[in-house]
């Protein structure tokens, strides 16, 4: 067999656009974690180039408590073909990541310290997907929470907890 072929007649492209991740994030300084997420749910708030790259999509935000949807396509695939596990990690670190930001004041951040995913079935491209997050400790310096990504109908593909840094508003 000649493996020696550019490959190109099987060669695909995909655009991403996406708004200036930089502005976003300073109207979202003024904005509540709940505000600025549900903006963003609404169409207020341009999402964040991740987003567009994975094609998230939230679906509801609440305090403490999030689900956002993604249907993963070849472009997600790994070498052996199938929905790379950083895709669906992703999204269980965003889902966690969000649920503590839908608790945090205007001008508070946050950022992973932690997390811990498990696979339990793999991600087929073409379905979507439902992540959802939920914070089940809130500290001033450090939140916790769990996330669990599904298929469509309820079948469970992956789970994840994580420990996130809260980042107090900086002081001038």
């Amino acid at each position: 067999m000649d493996t020696s072929g550019s490959g190109t007649e099987h060669t695909r492209s995909r655009t991403v656009t996406y708004v200036d991740p930089a502005a976003t994030a300073q109207v979202g300084r003024s904005m509540s974690g709940l505000e600025f997420l549900r903006g963003m749910a609404d169409g207020t708030v341009p999402p964040p180039p991740i987003a567009v790259l994975m094609s998230m999509d939230i679906v509801s935000v609440e305090p403490g408590h999030v689900v956002f949807g993604a249907v993963p396509d070849a472009s997600h695939h790994n070498p052996i073909g199938m929905v790379h596990g950083g895709f669906a990690a992703t999204l269980l670190d965003t889902v966690c990541g969000c649920a503590v930001h839908s608790t945090l004041p205007a001008g508070t951040a946050y950022s992973t310290i932690e997390i811990k995913v498990s696979y339990l079935r793999p991600v087929q491209a073409g379905a979507r997907l439902v992540a959802t997050g939920t914070v089940t400790r809130s500290g001033s310096r450090v939140a916790f929470a769990e996330a669990q990504l599904t298929t469509e109908d309820g079948t469970l593909v992956a789970t994840a907890s994580s420990s996130l840094l809260v980042i107090e508003p900086r002081t001038a």
